[in-house]
């Protein structure tokens, strides 16, 4: 199909994807606390990944994300989940959320942040982005082979959150 004919018009919705990436070692996962001077997220605990750039795949994308964010590059990620999020603006977020099992080594920290491995049991007590606190329970009971979980993000008229699963 030309892309003419893709259907792209500014009356329509449109996302930015973006990965995000969780890394487990048996009962833990792999957490970014955000450096303090960014802008956002700082101080508090998510999965690493970031912004698709153009020319790149979801996966090629998720992979230099948690190259860049945390030094590993032999990663076997697993798509486990979408979310898109709908801030009530023309132009909303795309999140493609990736598992995959800690094959050993050292881990880096980056400018993005400090990384801690946190115990599944204990999310929370730690200072999670928002969405974690509902959205990780149930991606780490997942196993390679569930089907493909959706979430939808909007936000109430007092600018809350509202996480729903598809």
């Amino acid at each position: 199909m030309p892309r003419e004919e893709q259907g792209i018009t500014s009356d329509r919705f449109s996302v930015i994807p973006r990965s995000l990436i969780f890394i487990n070692r048996g009962n833990q996962v792999l957490l970014l606390r955000g450096a303090p001077n960014k802008r956002l997220w700082a101080n508090r605990l998510n999965g690493i990944g970031g912004h698709v750039e153009r020319g790149e795949d979801i996966l090629s994308s998720a992979r230099r994300e948690l190259f860049e964010e945390a030094g590993l590059d032999e990663v076997d990620l697993w798509l486990c989940a979408t979310a898109i999020i709908d801030a009530g603006q023309a132009t909303g977020i795309c999140i493609f959320m990736f598992r995959g099992e800690f094959p050993g080594g050292e881990v880096r920290h980056s400018a993005e942040g400090k990384l801690e491995w946190i115990d599944f049991d204990s999310l929370g007590d730690y200072p999670l982005v928002e969405d974690l606190q509902i959205i990780l329970p149930v991606l780490m009971t997942m196993t390679r082979g569930d089907p493909l979980l959706a979430f939808h993000y909007s936000y109430d008229d007092q600018n809350h959150l509202q996480v729903s699963q598809g």
